[in-house]
Order: structure tokens, then sequence, then C-alpha cells
């Protein structure tokens, strides 16, 4: 078998074995195929794509390239979830002890943020004495005893998946969808999880900017994950304007935290019903999607998703009165407001813009191994729709210092305000399984 001949043969629009493919993974990960026959072959699917088969055995392939996590010692079904990023994402610090509280394991690692998306693991951390690392057992144990852990990536999951993600990244071919898919896909298999359930972002703040293109991604990845025996669903969002109100990390645990005493936004809860209530039914802890809902809904109202929450940061090293007092959380040392240029209704908020504005207050990273500030960030004031008069605070940016003023009109430029009222986009747009596509307005 030569690496030559498979790109000339994907080149062409052919299938690729499992075998094949097989030897394309191991063979790069060896570095017996060099970076510039690899390349060549992501350029090829980039242009002729990949059929389910063979995407589904690219991402085990990749999945068996490192370290594969056994939670067969953790009872019952272990059900994930992934976000594809997003501006305020903090769905999962409400999300995994809400699906803990209705009986379903959460078994979760996640990862830092890198630019204007933000990382769990950094938000957690926010939290001081926050232990992201614990052993195998330690792990299975604290799953076992309160129903979730969510905690760091290993160094060595999916190798094969970071050797070609570097690769994408350099050479144009980080926009295919069997690529992007199998790439999620192989990290979340690799973690274990019997059920995974997908919150695929789209708009303005989100790598797919059409629902189109997101439904297309989700569709593969719910294809992936049922071709490998892994009950997967997937949610397409909105991520045209900021999830929430808060941006930054501790801010985004102070929010995440006034959720789960059910003082929460709007757009947010709603969201974190929706993916909790696919996870419970995955879970197998509740018969239909409706009998999810209200069990999602009984554990928010009844404050047991916050005692998780508390148990969690507690059995992970960090003060649980956090749940119970905000202002344990880090503070920013200085509050400046950005207020409207004019009078109207605020017809677009550039989530992205606000998201790099977040970053350069020191909230993200530009570089992987930068260091962050938890205190520092944005809490808007102002969502889609409303409507404000010249003056008007649009956000509050928390900085360490006066230098934040240097971010006031990028920031105010993000809130787009015009004469007239726009038309809502709605939060939930579609739902993806196996048996197919439905949108939410249909």
């Amino acid at each position: 078998m030569r690496a030559v001949d498979l790109i000339q043969k994907k080149r062409n629009g052919g299938q690729l074995s499992a075998a094949e493919i097989d030897f394309l993974v191991d063979g790069y990960c060896r570095d017996q195929i060099p970076d510039y026959q690899m390349s060549a072959w992501a350029m090829a699917v980039f242009f002729q794509g990949m059929s389910v088969e063979e995407t589904a055995e690219l991402t085990l392939a990749m999945a068996r390239s490192g370290d594969q996590v056994n939670l067969a010692s953790i009872h019952g079904i272990k059900v994930d979830k992934h976000s594809t990023g997003g501006v305020g994402d903090k769905t999962t610090l409400i999300v995994a002890p809400l699906v803990a509280a209705c009986g379903v394991h959460v078994a979760k690692m996640s990862g830092r943020g890198l630019g204007h998306t933000g990382g769990t693991i950094d938000k957690l951390e926010s939290m001081a004495g926050f232990q992201i690392e614990l052993t195998q057992q330690q792990f299975v144990s604290q799953v076992n005893e309160i129903g979730l852990a969510v905690i760091g990536q290993s160094g060595n999951i999916t190798p094969a998946d970071k050797k070609l993600y570097a690769l994408r990244d350099v050479t144009a071919t980080v926009e295919s969808i069997p690529l992007i898919a199998s790439s999620v896909m192989s990290k979340k298999i690799a973690a274990g999880a019997d059920a995974i359930v997908l919150d695929v972002k789209t708009g303005s703040g989100a790598f797919m900017k059409t629902i189109e293109d997101a439904e297309a991604l989700a569709k593969a990845m719910v294809d992936i994950g049922t071709a490998v025996g892994r009950q997967t669903s997937a949610i397409i969002s909105d991520m045209d304007q900021p999830l929430g109100f808060a941006i930054g990390n501790a801010l985004e645990v102070a929010e995440a935290i006034r959720t789960l005493r059910g003082e929460g936004p709007e757009d947010l809860t709603a969201l974190c019903i929706a993916l909790s209530a696919q996870m419970v039914l995955l879970g197998g802890a509740a018969a239909d999607l409706a009998a999810a809902e209200a069990l999602v809904r009984e554990q928010l109202k009844s404050g047991k998703a916050l005692e998780r929450f508390r148990a969690m940061i507690a059995a992970q090293g960090a003060d649980p009165a956090v749940a119970d007092h905000l202002s344990l959380l880090p503070q920013a040392a200085v509050v400046i407001e950005v207020k409207a240029g004019r009078s109207g209704y605020v017809q677009r908020i550039e989530a992205e813009e606000l998201g790099i504005c977040a970053m350069l207050l020191g909230a993200g990273r530009a570089a992987k191994d930068e260091p962050i500030d938890y205190a520092v960030g944005i809490t808007m004031q102002r969502k889609v729709g409303e409507a404000v008069t010249a003056g008007d605070v649009l956000a509050l940016l928390h900085a360490a210092d006066d230098g934040g003023r240097q971010l006031v009109d990028r920031a105010r430029n993000a809130f787009i305000i015009g004469a007239e009222a726009p038309r809502l986009r709605p939060l939930l747009l579609s739902a993806v399984t196996s048996d197919g596509i439905a949108r939410y307005a249909d």
C-alpha cells in the first residue's frame, strides 16, 4: 500500500477502505507519511468529500491513535455533550449538574479556550482550588458518587487528530465537513461516552455561518456516532449574538450559577433545558422528549441541579460556598460603561467582535500558552430587539485597569443600532437525529 495511490484514489472520487484509512492515519502518526502527502490527501477530501463509512472509519482510526478512556466501571449510560463553540457559551456548567440531577451520569472531558471562544476548563478554574486533573480512579469514583465530573482532556487523547488539525490549519483544509466531524467525534469516542449530544452553533459568532452548513456538520457527526454504535443527536442553536449576558470566565460562572438558581437569562436557560432533555432521553431516564424536558425543569426548579453543582466543585477542590456567594469569584478592578451613541433598536450584535474585545481585555488567549485573567470580560446590558436611547449603557467592560477604555469604541460598534425593530431569529433552529433533520420553525 502506498500513500500516493490513496491520494490519487481520493482525488478521483474513489472511496477508501477501512484498511486504507488506517494505513494513512497510522503512517502519518509514525512519521512514515510526510506532511506534503497528508496535506495532498486532505485537499482531495476537501474537494471530493467522504462517505459516511469513510468518515466513521477515519474517526475510529484517530480515536485509536492514543489513549481511550474506559468508563465501563461507571454505572448506567454515560452521556457526553459537545458544543462547537461560541461567545458566552457556558452551557456545560449548567447542563452537567442538571442532567446528573435527573439521574444520568455525565463523565466529561473539556478543553481550554483559544481565541475569542472561552473554554469550560478555564471557567471552572476561575473558582479557586478547582482541580481539573483527576486520576482515572478518582474520575470514575466521583461520577458514581455524585453523578458528574468535568476534567481537562488527557494529553494523549487522539494525537492523530491534533497532528492532522495542525496540518489542516496551514493548508486551507479546515473547512471540510467530514474532517471537522471526524475531528470532533474522535475525541468524544475516545472519551468513552455511550451517548453524545451536540450543540452546533450557527451565525456571526460561530464557525458555521449558515444554518445549512451547521445542519450538514451536525448530520455528519450524528451519522458518525450512529455508525460506530453511539446514540447521538444534535441541536442547531443561534450564535448571531452572545449567549446570555456574560462573556469571560468568572462572569460566566456567576451567570451559570444564577441560571441553576432559576434566575438565568431566557436564552441560556432555554438552550440548557433543550440540551439537557436530549441527554436525559439518550441516558434512558425518560420515555420521550416531553417527559425528559419535564424532568429537567423539575430538577432546575427544585434546586437539585444547584446541589449537584455544589457537590462537583467541592469534590474537585473549590469552595462550594461560591454557589451562594458570587462575590467569592474573582472581581475586576475596573468596570467601564459602553454607552449607545444613538437611539433606536439593537438590530444585531456582532458576537465575534465582543468575543475579541473580551480576549483583548485578558479573558482569552491569542496563543495556547498565554495566561488569562479570570476576572475580566464583558456583561451585556442589552440584547437584539431591545429599544435604546442615546446614552443608555449597552455593556460593561470588566477590566484589569483603565487601559480597557481603549476598547470602548470597538465594543460599542459591535451593537448595530437602527431605526426599525428587527425580526428576531429563534434560538433553537433545528434538531438532528439518526432519523433526519427537523427545523423547529417548520
